[in-house]
C-alpha cells in the first residue's frame, strides 16, 4: 500500500551514485535524504557539477542508485524492474526537458497526443487538442517543432507532460534555453497548470524566478544536501 499518499509522495533515503572513470570512482550524490509532500512544488539548485540532474533521474527512476532509496507514492523503485519503473512514469511522471526532447517528424498535436497513445487512453485527439489550447497554441497544432520558436516549442513540451494529468512533473532547466522574457511566460503557465491539476513540482533550476515560485528549496552541495535547504 501507498505510504501516506497523502502526505508524502516523494521518499528519498540515503541516495548515492558513484561512477567509474578511467578506473577512478568519482561521488556524483552521497547520503541525499529528504521528502517531498504530495502538491509542493520543489526547486533543486546547485552549481554545475553538483549531481542536480543525477538527482532528479534518480527520483524519475530513469538511473538506479549506487545506494539508497526511493519511493514514489510508498513504491521502491529498487524493487521494481526496468519495466515496473517505466509503467509507473507513464502512469504517475510527466517531463519537461531544457532541450523539449520533441519529436521533429510529429507535428504539436502529434507530439502531445503521443503518450496518450502509448498508454492506449481514448480521446487522445480530443486531449491533446485542448490541451494546446490551454498553452495558447491552438494555431500551431499542425506545425512540427522546427517551425516554432523555442518558447513555442517549451509550450508544446509542457501540453505533453500535462496531458495525461500526472501526479508529479520533473523539469530539467525548462527555461534553460529561453530568453527571460519568454522563460517568464513558461514560469507562469507551469505554475498556472501545477495549481489547476494539484501535481508536485520537482524543478531542476538554475533560474532564480523560478526557485523563488517553489515553496521548497533543494541545494546540492559537491554532491550533498545542504542542511539550510528549505
Amino acid at each position: 500500500m501507498p505510504d501516506n499518499p497523502a502526505q508524502t509522495i516523494i521518499r528519498a533515503s540515503k541516495l548515492g551514485k558513484q561512477v567509474t572513470t578511467g578506473g577512478d570512482a568519482l561521488t556524483i550524490l552521497s547520503g541525499v535524504s529528504f521528502e517531498v509532500r504530495s502538491g509542493d512544488a520543489v526547486a533543486i539548485v546547485g552549481v554545475s557539477g553538483s549531481g542536480k540532474s543525477t538527482l532528479l533521474g534518480l527520483l524519475a527512476g530513469l538511473d538506479t542508485p549506487s545506494s539508497g532509496a526511493v519511493l514514489i507514492d510508498g513504491s521502491d523503485l529498487n524493487a521494481l524492474d526496468e519495466d515496473g519503473r517505466a509503467a509507473l512514469r507513464g502512469r504517475m511522471i510527466g517531463f519537461v526537458f531544457q532541450s523539449f526532447q520533441l519529436l521533429p517528424a510529429m507535428t504539436a498535436l502529434e507530439n502531445v497526443m503521443l503518450p496518450l497513445e502509448l498508454a492506449g487512453a481514448d480521446g487522445a485527439q480530443a486531449a491533446a487538442l485542448a490541451m494546446l489550447a490551454r498553452v495558447g497554441l491552438s494555431d500551431r497544432v499542425h506545425h512540427y517543432p522546427k517551425q516554432l520558436s523555442g518558447g513555442e516549442q517549451q509550450r508544446v513540451a509542457i501540453a505533453r507532460a500535462f496531458v495525461k494529468r500526472p501526479r508529479l512533473l520533473f523539469a530539467d532547466e525548462p527555461t534553460g534555453n529561453l530568453d527571460a522574457a519568454t522563460g517568464a511566460h513558461v514560469i507562469d503557465l507551469l505554475f498556472e497548470l501545477n495549481h489547476e491539476s494539484g501535481a508536485t513540482l520537482l524543478l531542476v533550476t538554475h533560474d532564480e524566478a523560478l526557485t523563488r515560485r517553489c515553496n521548497r528549496v533543494l541545494r546540492l552541495v559537491a554532491g550533498r544536501l545542504d542542511g539550510r535547504a528549505g
